[in-house]
């Protein structure tokens, strides 16, 4: 397969690499001085939103696709200011998902959050944020198990960040959930740079020619660049906003040892198949939407009789 970019797109591609390789260097030297505050991949969950008449049905669903089983569903607020919502967390061993069914309007900036990362102290989290050059949406608060904060990166990535009064304990994943940021050329190098030097991360693969095919637009390219940290797996989708539906919607990848099987479930149990198996890069991929609107990414490692 041949990849196609347009003058101006390479140029941007060309601008975004040297800037990503300056940001890096600066990067490198932001992290050493800022404390490592991640506690492990399983302690961080998708933000899932869903109307109250639906929870049931996605959590259901979720469960039926990935295995795992759902904490007790409890009615809270979880916000700063006055707001009623259920909520439970599903834990698979692909994924964890932090529930809400909210029964009053949900306060802003509450519902755009893709995640949540569990720290070891929120306000030592907070500072090293903000030094690595994330905002700070929503300012500390409690909540009825601990204190939480909204953050948001360059190129508007907002991420929660939470502690816990009784520290929990859960069972490492299967495999490791995928982050999935979209952001623009002119802000992938100080999304990356400020993300890693909190996170502690490091760039693992960086593909200025990834397949347009995973963003719905086969034979054009992309840049992706895959991070990983103590807080699990990102990944920098980097392009020129030209996406399809529903490719954007989704925040985060599944890894399955079986896509074909797993897709076989989700249906089963409700779930809807947006964009049909593909492969690419290894994977083979698919795109599905759940009960009450989520949107997920799940892929598998392509076997040998799967690549055309």
């Amino acid at each position: 397969m041949s990849f196609s970019l347009h003058p101006p797109a390479r140029h941007a591609l060309i601008v975004a690499a040297l800037s990503l390789a300056a940001a890096l260097a600066v990067a490198r030297d932001v992290a050493p001085t800022l404390p490592s505050v991640a506690v492990a991949p399983q302690y961080d969950t998708t933000h899932v939103y869903v109307a109250a008449e639906d929870v049931d049905a996605f959590a259901s669903s979720f469960v039926a696709t990935f295995g795992g089983s759902s904490t007790r569903q409890v009615i809270a607020t979880v916000t700063p200011t006055f707001s009623s919502t259920s909520s439970q967390l599903i834990q698979t061993p692909v994924g964890t998902v932090s529930l809400f069914g909210f029964r009053t309007p949900v306060p802003y900036p509450f519902g755009a959050e893709r995640n949540g990362y569990l720290v070891t102290d929120l306000d030592v989290a907070i500072d090293a944020a903000r030094k690595a050059g994330a905002d700070v949406l929503v300012q500390p608060f409690p909540d009825p198990i601990g204190r939480d904060a909204i953050i948001q990166w360059p190129g508007g990535a907002n991420m929660q960040l939470y502690w816990h009064a009784t520290k929990p304990s859960y069972a490492p994943f299967q495999t490791i959930p995928e982050n999935r940021v979209y952001v623009s050329p002119e802000r992938a190098a100080a999304f990356v740079s400020d993300f890693i030097a909190f996170a502690h991360g490091r760039v693992v693969a960086d593909t200025p020619a990834a397949p347009g095919v995973e963003i719905g637009r086969a034979g054009d390219a992309y840049r992706r660049i895959r991070i990983e940290s103590d807080f699990g797996r990102t990944v920098a989708i980097v392009s020129d906003g030209h996406l399809p539906w529903p490719y954007g919607r989704e925040t985060t990848g599944y890894e399955v040892a079986d896509l074909v099987q797993t897709l076989g479930k989700a249906q089963a149990a409700g779930v809807k198949i947006l964009v049909p198996p593909f492969n690419a890069d290894g994977r083979m991929s698919a795109i599905v939407q759940f009960p009450g609107g989520y949107i997920a990414e799940i892929h598998s490692a392509a076997r040998v009789s799967d690549v055309k």
